[in-house]
């Protein structure tokens, strides 16, 4: 039987990357400090570069620390993103 306090956690966003191999370096920042992390989004951004994003998430209560270790780094936001309406050049 699964353990209902796993799946209650609330999982957010702190980063989103065009590139997954940044995603991935953030990625390895945080859970070098010891934080869970997940990506989403990766195989659709490596299926169709630029289209999609990918996601870089964790549990809520680590989401200051999460931030706080991605600003100190030079991945803290990720790339610039384009919103919904962005059609191309």
């Amino acid at each position: 039987m699964t353990d209902k306090t796993e799946l209650d956690e609330k999982i957010v966003e702190v980063g989103r990357y065009l590139d997954p191999a940044e995603a991935h370096m953030a990625q390895g920042l945080l859970e070098s400090a010891g934080l869970e992390t997940m990506l989403q989004g990766e195989d659709a951004n490596a299926t169709m570069p630029m289209a999609f994003t990918t996601q870089l998430q964790v549990k809520q209560e680590d989401e200051a620390a999460a931030l706080e270790l991605l600003e100190t780094s030079e991945l803290a936001e990720g790339e610039e993103v384009p919103g919904e309406d962005y059609v191309g050049e």
